[in-house]
């Protein structure tokens, strides 16, 4: 396979699951400041936060309120991680790698996009927001679905999977941060009904309440949410199945020795869940490790099989 139809299809996948996840996040995050008393303060800004853009943000926007933190991550072209940019760079990818992808795989990002460059207003408007992200999330559902029910697991299965699971591994790192975040900035220690709102919506962020409930057995609990979110094998978008994930799909790859390392070790990166202290400092602290990680991962990838058509080895 050409190391730039790869680069396309993993960059297809880390885009499309970007998309979902910020349309999940403002989604939650609007539920989480209804279901919060008034008097608890949590800032729309901690979502500008969560996906490291302070910097980018504050180049554009004066005020943190929400109308500007929605704008800039649902609308904003100069955010390259926006909801609509991001959109932007599948519908891109997806249409120069149609060769290799679902023809009706064109056709629905095709929808997609046009839905959501249309009705985009909506999503920043509070009225009409909750349908319209309900439906981003399901149209990129979708799309996920038709590639998983029809694609042969090859080479170009297996670089989708890469993207998605690095870019879901990410996300699943940010938010355990959010919900220690909120739980720092306004002593949730001191009411356990809001610890309980908070870590409800991590886990909702996810889809994870049904799943959590199931393996974990227990109310909903910090320590319980980190430790399922963290490691628990079963759940797609926890963070050691995403890595168990990209472990077996780089297998059949050829080159993977420095990915399979890197992948490796970062399961023997582990923090210790004590019981008797709360999720605080040292445990963002990990979170962010991870999150370099990550990112140096990405790297690795980049290296070992989009670099290829650059050093003229193709």
């Amino acid at each position: 396979m050409l190391s730039k139809v790869a680069e396309r299809l993993y960059w297809i996948a880390r885009h499309l699951e970007r998309v979902e996840n910020t349309a999940r996040l403002v989604s939650v995050y609007d539920s989480l400041l209804f279901d919060l008393p008034g008097e608890f303060d949590i800032s729309w800004y901690n979502l500008v936060t969560l996906n490291s853009a302070e910097k980018l943000f504050e180049s554009r926007y004066k005020n943190h309120d929400e109308r500007n933190v929605v704008k800039f991550l649902l609308a904003d072209d100069t955010n390259p991680s926006s909801m609509l940019s991001a959109l932007k760079m599948v519908r891109e990818n997806v249409r120069t790698t149609r060769d290799v992808l679902p023809q009706e795989s064109w056709e629905m990002v095709n929808e997609l996009s046009i839905y959501a460059t249309k009705n985009i207003q909506q999503g920043i408007n509070r009225s009409a927001r909750h349908e319209f992200l309900t439906n981003i999330i399901k149209g990129c559902q979708q799309i996920n679905g038709l590639l998983t029910g029809t694609m042969c697991r090859d080479a170009s299965w297996q670089f989708l999977r890469l993207g998605r699971n690095l870019e879901r591994a990410d996300m699943t790192t940010r938010l355990l941060d959010a919900g220690a975040a909120a739980q720092l900035e306004g002593e949730v220690e001191t009411d356990m009904h809001i610890s309980q709102v908070v870590w409800g919506n991590v886990l909702r962020s996810s889809s994870a309440e049904l799943s959590y409930r199931r393996t974990m057995r227990s109310a909903v609990h910090e320590k319980d949410v980190a430790e399922f979110l963290l490691e628990d094998p079963d759940f797609p978008r926890s963070f050691r199945f995403c890595i168990d994930s990209m472990i077996n799909g780089i297998k059949n790859l050829p080159n993977n020795a420095a990915a399979k390392k890197a992948l490796h070790t970062m399961l023997e990166v582990e923090f210790e869940l004590d019981s008797d202290k709360r999720l605080g400092f040292e445990f963002r602290e990990y979170l962010n490790q991870q999150q370099v990680n990550l990112g140096n991962l990405h790297q690795v990838f980049n290296q070992t099989w989009f670099a290829m058509l650059k050093r003229g080895t193709e």
